[in-house]
């Protein structure tokens, strides 16, 4: 049985990011729940876009998860960064090498703090870099390093999301899925 992955939505989540990682992993058949951080389970995107969430994040146990993911948007990457239920989530998971995905600014404001992307290669949106190692900067919209995927904004999306099948799944399901949406995937993902 194939495991869970989580897609955690604070208010001002960038909404394809989200959005785009969610629909694309269920094309592909992976079970994705989006998880609120707020009290309750809508969540209001930066562009007013409602989302009604599958579950809160205090009703998850992620200690299974194959991906956490946390999409970019402000202040939706600075919420996610003041949930301390996540934070612990994404200390504990790559601790033991588990699958995390941060796109935008979430990268840099949620994963740089907590030590994640040490030692690691990443991108994230433009205005966001001066948050990460210099040495850890790569100027490419999707990059790959060891157990974490970083994108760098909303026009990666799609190519961060089919980045995430392709490693579950492998490429040619994500190539498969992508044709599927009439996607001719134009940059290769960056690996480390």
């Amino acid at each position: 049985m194939e495991r869970t992955s989580y897609v955690f939505l604070a208010n001002g989540f960038e909404e394809i990011e989200a959005l785009t990682v969610v629909d694309v992993m269920r094309r592909a058949g992976m079970p994705v729940k989006t998880v609120s951080i707020n009290s309750g389970d809508e969540v209001v995107g930066a562009h007013g876009v409602v989302v009604k969430a599958d579950m809160l994040v205090s009703q998850g146990d992620y200690s299974a998860a194959e991906w956490l993911v946390a999409p970019g948007g402000m202040p939706g990457a600075s919420n996610l960064a003041a949930c301390g239920v996540l934070c612990d989530a994404l200390k504990a998971h790559n601790a033991k090498k588990g699958r995390i995905a941060a796109i935008c600014a979430a990268p840099a404001v949620v994963l740089a703090p907590l030590g994640i992307l040490d030692g690691k290669k990443a991108t994230c949106y433009p205005s966001f870099e001066d948050h990460i190692n210099e040495s850890s900067l790569v100027a490419e919209p999707v990059v790959v390093s060891d157990n974490v995927v970083t994108g760098n904004g909303p026009a990666a999306a799609m190519n961060f999301a089919l980045a995430i099948v392709g490693l579950s799944h492998g490429e040619e399901q994500a190539y498969e899925i992508a044709s599927g949406m009439l996607l001719r995937p134009t940059q290769q993902h960056i690996y480390f």
